[in-house]
């Protein structure tokens, strides 16, 4: 019966619930967006990289390595010889490797030199393999294949000539002009640091260096021959699948013990997830942002219902004269806040898991991002319980108004 009440109560003052309904909806859909993205995002973050057992470089910090050898980012403090990586590669504990070699870059876009096995073995969120929007992999030496993100800013299409640029700077004058590489594929959006590469062979890597000596181009003078050999001496850094989990620990103990010279090797996942922790404090200040917004639209809930308990006064004296009690009083203004914010929720979660499964095909082609329409989660329940608890709290003002109301 008292909620029955407090619905025909709510549903007579229509207009103004229904502009305090829609101000806490608001409020809580940013905060179950930000809930809901930020443990989405964590999660599309910690398989930038997926199904790579271990990342093999110089010995640095495990962060740096990551930064360099997935995100692209600063420079690795040493090189790997290339047969000290071969030695590796070959152990039987390994299914297949990846490697990696930096240095390059076209228009602030680095470029990455490796092998087919980049395009069949790498994965990222939750073991999705790399597609090709158009063309096809790399099988020439002078053939590339850009991130999604590098054509569409730059124009590029198929069948394109470009050249690459010696170190890392976007206005870097040493560009290897006399060997342009054929853009023979583009790659589908993955929303990781993919979309920002230009891929290219290891030996085209090695041959656009034949002929520079101390960072100056004297390839004009050098020609490439189809028989010359163009094997790397060195490579950045490369991934390792393993034929068995267990001997993940092994093989990475052989690495970081390994003679010939200073390697490290690092598990990928429990690398991000530190990288992850570092970066917490952005996601700290988003989170506490949306709850100052939500504080604000229930302390308006507060208010609409104190300037509502003089005018409703009349309404409390029929409710006395039929035998209500103070405390019946009381509790059903706490109803009438709790299903007010209970339509809150229930509309904003609507909302967001509506918005999400619409944008899901976006969200996927633009940004890479795969983001669940299901909001109602259980790391959702506890801000629902909490807001409920708050809105018991913030409802005892009006509540004790219509309590002494009632005693007159």
């Amino acid at each position: 019966m008292i909620a029955s009440l407090a619905a025909k109560s709510l549903w007579a003052r229509k207009v103004t619930v229904g502009l305090t309904i829609a101000s806490i909806t608001i409020s809580i859909f940013v905060l179950l967006a930000i809930q809901h993205i930020r443990v989405e995002a964590k999660t599309n973050f910690t398989n930038t990289v997926s199904g790579v057992d271990l990342i093999v470089g110089a010995r640095t910090g495990q962060i740096n390595l990551l930064l360099y050898s997935v995100f692209r980012i600063g420079n690795a403090t040493n090189n790997i010889r290339w047969d000290s990586y071969q030695a590796l590669a070959s152990s039987k504990a390994v299914a297949w490797t990846i490697p990696i070699s930096l240095g390059d870059s076209h228009r602030g876009f680095r470029v990455l030199g490796t092998t087919g096995s980049y395009f069949e073995h790498f994965q990222y969120a939750n073991k999705r393999g790399l597609t090709f929007a158009q063309g096809r992999p790399f099988t020439g030496t002078f053939e590339a294949v850009l991130g999604h993100e590098v054509a569409a800013r730059l124009g590029y299409k198929i069948g394109d000539n470009i050249t690459l640029t010696h170190g890392i700077s976007a206005n870097s004058f040493s560009e290897h002009k006399h060997n342009p590489f054929t853009i023979v594929g583009i790659l589908d959006a993955t929303g990781t640091p993919v979309d920002q590469t230009v891929h290219v062979r290891l030996d085209g890597i090695e041959a656009i260096h034949k002929g520079w000596q101390s960072g100056v181009d004297l390839s004009k003078y050098t020609h490439i021959s189809k028989d010359q050999n163009l094997t790397p001496s060195s490579i950045t850094a490369f991934m390792v699948g393993l034929n068995s989990k267990l001997s993940t620990f092994t093989y990475q103990r052989k690495v970081n013990e390994f003679e010939k010279e200073a390697l490290l090797a690092i598990l990928p996942g429990i690398a991000l997830s530190d990288l992850w922790r570092m970066m917490g404090t952005v996601e700290n200040i988003l989170t506490f942002i949306s709850w100052l917004v939500l504080g604000a639209a229930l302390i308006g809930l507060t208010t609409m219902m104190l300037a509502a308990m003089r005018e409703r006064r009349h309404e409390f004296l029929v409710l006395r004269a039929v035998g209500s009690s103070p405390l019946f009083i009381f509790t059903l203004i706490q109803i009438e806040s709790l299903i007010v914010v209970s339509m809150s929720i229930c509309l904003a979660g609507l909302l967001l898991s509506s918005g999400l499964w619409l944008a899901q095909s976006f969200l996927v082609s633009q940004f890479g991002l795969t983001i669940s329409p299901g909001v109602l989660t259980g790391d959702a329940l506890v801000p629902m319980l909490l807001i409920l608890g708050v809105t018991v709290v913030v409802s005892f003002l009006p509540a004790i108004s219509a309590y002494g109301e009632s005693r007159r």
